[in-house]
C-alpha cells in the first residue's frame, strides 16, 4: 500500500510556485530490503529509491531524472495477488531510463502487458520547458492511459485514481490547503506535507476501501485506514520517512 498527493501547474501564476507538487509514503513490509532514495551508482541522472528484494532488484517506486521525467506506482488493494506475476517495481526504472518513448506512449505499451501484474497505478510525466505532461495508468481500471489535466490536485491510493477513501479525502484536503498558502516558505511548505504524511489517525470505519478488502484482517483493513500506516509486520517505511532530497532536472 502507498499514498501519493500531488499538484500539477506547468504555468503557475507566480514566478515562486512550483510546476509540481508531490508528497508520497511508501508502504512495505518492515524486512522488505530497499535502498533510500539516491542517484544510481554510475548513473548519475536518476534518483530514486531501488528494492533490493530477491529478483526484483532494481525495481522502484518513486523516481526523477535530470531529463526530467517522474514515474510513480502505487500497488491497487487485492487480497488475492498472484505470487507469479512481474514485478511491478520495473514499470518505473524502465520509464526513468527509457530515452524513446514519451509519457503516454510508455503507458500505452504498458496497458498492453497489463495482464501480466498484480493491480497497480502508475503515474509518468516529462517536465520540458515548452510543455509538461502528467498521464495515469491503472490496469485494474479503464484500458486506455489518460493525459491529466494542468493545474488540477489529485490523490492515488491503493484504488483506483482519486478513488473517495476516507484516508485519501482527508490526505487531500489538508494538502490542497497546504499547497494554495502562499505565505509558506519553501521549508515551511516540506514541513507541512511531512505533517500530512505522518498523520497516524485512522479513518475507519470505511466502507469503500472495505469493499477491496477481501482476504485482509479487520485489523489490517483498519490499520491501512491511515495516512500513515502501522502495524507489527507492515507499514510506512521508517526508512524513508522525512527524508528529503532535490533534484534540479535539466528540462530541454
Amino acid at each position: 500500500m502507498c499514498i501519493i498527493f500531488f499538484k500539477f501547474d506547468p504555468r503557475p501564476a507566480s514566478k515562486n510556485a512550483y510546476r509540481l507538487i508531490l508528497a508520497a509514503n511508501r508502504d512495505e513490509f518492515y524486512n522488505r530490503p530497499s535502498k533510500a532514495a539516491d542517484f544510481w551508482g554510475t548513473n548519475s541522472e536518476i534518483l530514486s529509491g531501488l528494492d533490493l528484494e530477491y529478483g526484483k532488484e532494481g525495481g522502484s517506486w518513486l523516481g526523477i531524472s535530470k531529463r526530467g521525467k517522474l514515474a510513480a506506482i502505487t500497488n491497487y488493494m487485492e487480497g488475492r495477488p498472484n505470487p507469479d506475476a512481474q514485478g511491478r517495481g520495473f514499470l518505473v526504472s524502465n520509464y526513468l531510463t527509457d530515452k524513446d518513448q514519451d509519457s503516454y506512449s510508455y503507458l500505452k505499451k504498458v496497458s498492453t502487458e497489463g495482464h501480466l501484474y498484480n493491480g497497480f497505478n502508475l503515474i509518468t510525466a516529462e517536465f520540458k520547458a515548452k510543455q509538461d505532461i502528467v498521464c495515469y495508468y491503472g490496469n485494474r481500471g479503464s484500458p486506455e492511459p489518460i493525459r491529466l489535466k494542468p493545474a488540477g490536485i489529485y490523490g492515488l491510493s491503493n484504488s483506483l485514481l482519486d478513488t473517495p477513501w476516507r484516508k485519501l479525502l482527508q490526505g487531500k484536503r489538508q494538502f490542497t490547503s497546504i499547497v494554495n498558502d502562499q505565505s509558506l516558505s519553501c521549508d515551511g511548505l516540506v514541513q507541512e506535507l511531512l505533517n500530512v504524511l505522518n498523520n497516524e489517525e485512522l479513518n475507519a470505519p470505511d466502507p469503500v476501501q472495505e469493499t477491496q478488502g477481501e482476504g485482509y484482517s479487520k485489523p489490517m483493513i483498519q490499520a491501512l485506514s491511515a495516512v500513515c500506516v502501522r502495524s507489527p509486520h507492515y507499514g510506512t517505511s521508517e526508512k524513508m520517512k522525512g527524508n528529503r532530497l532535490h533534484c534540479d532536472a535539466t528540462v530541454d
